[in-house]
């Protein structure tokens, strides 16, 4: 994960002493102000020349780099685009902040000034546009070098300073610069878990990971093991698990900081640590990528280190079924039938329908635990991609006011879902 640091600084980006300063143009603008204007100016009006000559359009996505000729500290300026005002947003900072650093990576900057897309004259929420500027920044900087046998890259951003003239605006900056880098973090902590092979994250392996990362941030942890999940009678669990010598776990995270007697929050999230098929084995062209198949257990993971960091006062749990799908001697075959911890059995026609099968006993103890409200965060069926390509997620809900609740927080994060129907006739 990026080690960049962040501070945020009271005075004019024009006069600070960075590798580069990055700016930012609404579409149409051919007369930049603000902060832009003011380097603008500095440079001799060479921000409106490149507009003139139509090499800087503001368009969402464009980033283009000036160099200042020493007339002022930094010998860079990168002018990002924000697209069309009436319809810059949130996501526009995130994506805004984003190419800016990239294009600042790029040419080889290693501390980097800001300003913060939206909190001037956008008309943003100063804390909300500090957040997602520390995402965008983090998350675009995120690169998986664990097993890299040598890092040769030279190219890194070290300090990023977010800068502001306004002296109201600075703790509200102060403050969203700090949720973003929590939130941005467990994204990347998330994607580290995701990235990892599945011989070096097998559920024993993978448990011990989640372990790690909730002591780091004083989580309450519990790890079960075969026969304490077996003393349970998850069946649905053990049958994905029978082909494998790579025993299953069941990990139990805890954040209970809301009223004693309130409703609890379970996020549950599926752990698939490699999925061949089981018996029903996949194509071997894209198998590879199944390593990936336990990000919902790692999305939750991750939530849960934000949650608590951030000191959220309600009750909050997270579980993850850890499970390997291989097609050993011993593992269950097409036609079998197991039964799940609640009692209901259920005929297995195929071992690669394994998500469903863990998740129906994680989402059984998250109910024995107290659950009152339920989100099953889950790589489930590769239907739902085709339905609905890589752009949002599929939501499918027997309680439509949770549901609207789901999908507020998830516009607010900048992650899109898509409410599926749950007809009667489908649930067959």
């Amino acid at each position: 994960m990026s080690k960049a640091e962040f501070r945020v600084l009271e005075g004019l980006v024009n006069a600070v002493e960075v590798d580069a300063v990055i700016v930012n143009l609404f579409e149409g603008v051919t007369g930049p102000g603000g902060a832009t204007g003011a380097i603008d100016k500095s440079l001799g009006g060479a921000i409106s020349r490149v507009i003139a000559e139509g090499e800087l359009t503001g368009k969402a996505g464009e980033a283009v780099l000036l160099h200042s000729n020493a007339k002022i500290p930094a010998p860079r300026v990168i002018v990002v685009g924000l697209g069309q005002a009436e319809k810059f947003d949130y996501e526009g900072v995130r994506r805004a902040a984003a190419v800016g650093i990239k294009r600042a990576r790029e040419a080889g900057a290693s501390r980097v000034a800001t300003i913060v897309h939206g909190a001037g004259i956008g008309g943003l929420d100063p804390v909300k546009s500090a957040r997602v500027m520390v995402e965008g920044t983090l998350m675009s900087l995120y690169s998986f070098k664990e097993f890299k046998s040598k890092n040769d890259d030279k190219k890194v951003i070290n300090e990023v300073i977010l800068v502001e003239s306004d002296r109201s605006k600075i703790e509200p900056i102060i403050e969203g610069a700090r949720q973003g880098r929590i939130l941005a973090e467990a994204v990347n902590l998330a994607r580290d878990l995701g990235n990892r092979p599945g011989n070096k994250k097998t559920p024993a392996m993978f448990a011990v990971q989640a372990e790690e990362a909730a002591r780091q941030h004083d989580i309450e942890v519990e790890v079960l093991d075969l026969q304490k999940i077996k003393a349970l009678g998850m069946g649905a669990l053990i049958g994905v698990a029978c082909g494998t010598c790579n025993e299953p776990r069941l990990v139990t995270l805890k954040h209970l900081k809301g009223p004693k007697d309130g409703e609890i929050l379970a996020l549950v999230g599926k752990g698939l640590t490699f999925d061949s098929g089981g018996i029903s084995l996949k194509p071997s062209e894209a198998m590879h990528e199944m390593k990936f198949d336990m990000c919902g257990g790692a999305a939750v993971i991750a939530a849960m280190t934000a949650i608590a960091q951030l000191g959220v006062q309600v009750n909050v749990i997270g579980v993850v079924p850890m499970v390997e799908n291989l097609p050993g001697s011993t593992a269950q075959r097409p036609g079998d039938i197991v039964t799940a911890m609640n009692g209901k059995t259920i005929e297995v026609i195929n071992t690669d329908a394994e998500g469903r099968l863990i998740l129906a006993d994680a989402i059984g103890y998250a109910q024995k635990l107290g659950a009152n409200k339920i989100v099953d965060v889950a790589t489930l069926t590769g239907a739902c991609v085709i339905a609905l390509g890589h752009v949002c997620s599929g939501l499918i809900t027997n309680n439509q006011e949770w549901a609207d609740q789901v999908k507020a927080a998830a516009e607010i994060a900048g992650e899109r879902v898509w409410q599926l129907p749950a007809f009667p006739e489908y649930k067959k």
